[in-house]
């Protein structure tokens, strides 16, 4: 009842200064629920309605009907930007630039240039979904190799049936982006084997997690993304291309 008392109070208080006059209006009269109208009952089951919302209001308890978002976002299908692959195994990080094409099912990845690295190859691939084929470019000689793809188009989204892991903002005060945070887990198994965090803002993907098995894990960081494609001749390999080799090229020349 000291609970009670306090409510009341502070909200006794919070009429006064709002409208003075209406402490001495005459109160209507109550609807009963169990009994007729001010019956004891009646009053208890108003009362602790009354306690419910005051203290919500009075205290800044939570909402009790605060929830998050009902499903998944949906992620755009078509966008640029660039991306930062860690191969977990090899503690190795690739950097690209990249052209996404869900509507064909395609993306381009033009890997980047580091200055530390003389003797590494760098390489454009397209990868074309409905073909089921990849093209592996050197960028400086333009050889080509053309390797059948064996896995099925993998979109970045977040699949209708994924499991709701958390909801947070990533940065600091002033300067922050809010994310939500899904997994393929489910209760019949205890790890996940794919984690994607994605903006609450358009549902830009922000990380993506893959663990193919014990010893295969890759996670990509995205980042400077923006919507459509600037060039969609991209995707189209170049004229070295009708002569590829059928097996990928190695990552070193020397």
């Amino acid at each position: 009842m000291l609970i009670i008392s306090s409510v009341t109070r502070a909200f006794t208080l919070k009429v006064q200064q709002e409208n003075p006059s209406s402490l001495f209006q005459p109160a209507p009269q109550l609807l009963s629920v169990n009994g007729p109208p001010g019956s004891p009952g009646t009053m208890h089951q108003l009362l602790l309605v009354f306690v419910a919302t005051a203290g919500a209001s009075v205290f800044g308890l939570p909402r009790l009907d605060a929830s998050r978002a009902d499903g998944p976002c949906v992620a755009p299908l078509q966008w640029e930007g660039r991306w930062v692959v860690y191969d977990h195994s090899t503690g190795r990080n690739s950097r690209a630039a990249v052209s996404y094409d869900g509507l064909n099912q395609r993306i381009r990845v033009l890997q980047q240039h580091k200055k530390h690295t003389p003797c590494q190859r760098f390489f454009e691939y397209i990868y074309l979904y409905q073909s089921m084929v990849m093209f592996q470019i050197d960028q400086k000689t333009k050889e080509c190799s053309k390797i059948a793809l064996t896995e099925a188009w993998d979109p970045f989204d977040i699949p209708d049936n994924s499991t709701f892991e958390d909801q947070y903002f990533i940065g600091g005060p002033g300067d922050n982006i809010e994310v939500q945070e899904w997994s393929d887990r489910k209760p019949a198994r205890k790890h996940e084997t794919w984690v994607g965090i994605y903006t609450m803002k358009d549902c830009y993907p922000v990380q993506e997690t893959y663990t193919r098995n014990s010893s295969v894990t890759t996670s990509t960081r995205f980042f400077s993304l923006q919507l459509g494609i600037t060039d969609p001749n991209v995707f189209t390999p170049p004229s070295t291309c009708q002569s590829a080799r059928p097996e990928r090229m190695g990552n070193l020349k020397c």
